[in-house]
């Protein structure tokens, strides 16, 4: 029997899409790398203009303008696949470049046990 003050969210498989079909993680992930961009280039800009608080809102609007730019291209990459399609292309590209261990099975091709001989049944007792 349920109750009424379930919480529905506690009972999904997947993290719910709250902006162009991006997660809050992986917007989080997009503000923080747009950020880390953003921030150091245009206090940059803006100290050699003589105006470094300037600098600030520039990378404020960059920040944001990344973040629509990226939601969307991931809305692009995301639509009419799986959950997680594009972490595991994600993960096989770094695999075939070397730069990671992909934890997929990749090999095609006949597989064997690995044994030359049969192994001996125990005999059952009647």
């Amino acid at each position: 029997m349920s109750h009424r003050d379930d919480i529905l969210a506690d009972r999904l498989n997947v993290e719910p899409a709250i902006f162009k079909g991006c997660s809050s993680s992986e917007l989080s992930l997009i503000v923080g790398v747009a950020a880390l961009v953003w921030l150091p280039v245009s206090l940059l800009l803006a100290g050699l203009m003589g105006a470094i608080t300037m600098g600030f809102g520039i990378a404020g609007m960059g920040v944001v303008g990344t973040v629509i730019v990226m939601a969307s291209l991931f809305q692009r990459l995301k639509r009419g696949r799986p959950d997680g399609y594009y972490q595991q292309q994600a993960l096989i590209w770094l695999a075939d470049r070397g730069l990671r261990h992909a934890p997929f099975i990749r090999r095609s091709g006949a597989w064997d046990i690995g044994r030359s001989g049969h192994a001996a049944l125990p005999l059952r007792d009647r």
